[in-house]
């Protein structure tokens, strides 16, 4: 990322951490979920989330938001900068907590939030082709493969059309796999969370509010000097995390080079093979082959 240039946006993570949660720029963030959500979305207010990170890793590796629309419903936002294997996990506990929490005891069920979760990942997750997967719950026969449908009365009720508005829905944005031009309004968001640039033609809602307002020349040089520490921490903690995984990877290799010699000797050994032949060919000492 070129933080030199003057035009250059600010990073999405760190806007969400620093500017987003002002009502004022609410914009940007309606525009990229009106954009994902395919449908005019009005931001009401946020709420309370675990976006206060003591975790000194966790400051750094991810951020989330959580906003109340103007249809009652929640939306979760997280950015998530380095693996995390057990992802879509979390993701479920986060949809998970969010419906329990946000209905009173003693409430009927039809007072349960619509919770939609929007994850922005910095890392490949899973196995897939595209850079954008929704997930949704549907109820299909197992013999006859249809649809179960709402009846008519709780369609009304509801306000609803079909029974998946009523689950939570979850949005996965792999931003590091686009690597193409964009030509739709989703993919310019992609792209900007991607580069942290918005091309001059981009026509996206929110994107317009995001490079008037997200840039780097309109921070104060306190704000800047904390927002190149973010960005050098962020590479660090890539750093760190691709090192534990290569030194990982090397113990895993000598441990299974071990469990190897070590059945080599044992079959040795039960061959009457000499002892001074076995430890040259396992590299095991006379005290570990006389154990087997």
């Amino acid at each position: 990322m070129n933080c030199n240039n003057k035009n250059q946006i600010i990073r999405f993570d760190w806007a969400m951490k620093r500017l987003l949660r002002n009502k004022a720029n609410f914009s940007v963030l309606e525009g990229l979920l009106t954009t994902l959500l395919g449908e005019r979305i009005i931001i009401q207010r946020l709420l309370e989330s675990e976006s206060n990170q003591e975790d000194e890793y966790d400051k750094y590796n991810r951020v989330d938001m959580l906003a109340e629309n103007s249809r009652g419903e929640l939306v979760l936002i997280e950015v998530q900068n380095n693996n995390e294997y057990a992802y879509f996990q979390r993701m479920l506990f986060g949809t998970s907590k969010l419906v329990t929490e946000y209905i009173n005891r003693g409430e009927s069920y039809d007072k349960v939030r619509k919770v939609y979760s929007v994850n922005i990942v910095y890392f490949s997750l899973g196995h897939g082709r595209d850079f954008v997967y929704h997930g949704k719950t549907e109820f299909r026969g197992i013999h006859t493969n249809d649809l179960l449908e709402l009846t008519p009365f709780q369609k009304q009720t509801f306000k609803v059309d079909t029974e998946s508005q009523l689950y939570p829905e979850y949005y996965i944005l792999k931003v590091n796999g686009f690597n193409q031009i964009a030509k739709s309004p989703l993919e310019e968001w992609i792209y900007y969370l991607n580069t942290g640039e918005i091309p001059s033609t981009a026509t996206a809602p929110g994107l317009e509010e995001a490079r008037e307002r997200l840039k780097l020349d309109s921070m104060t040089k306190d704000e800047l000097a904390a927002y190149y520490r973010h960005l050098d921490n962020i590479v660090i903690l890539r750093d760190n995390i691709n090192t534990e995984r290569e030194e990982g990877r090397a113990e895993g290799l000598e441990e299974g080079e071990r469990k190897k010699a070590i059945e080599v000797a044992r079959y040795l050994k039960s061959s009457g093979t000499a002892m001074e032949l076995i430890i040259g060919a396992t590299g095991l000492s006379k005290e570990e082959i006389e154990k087997l």
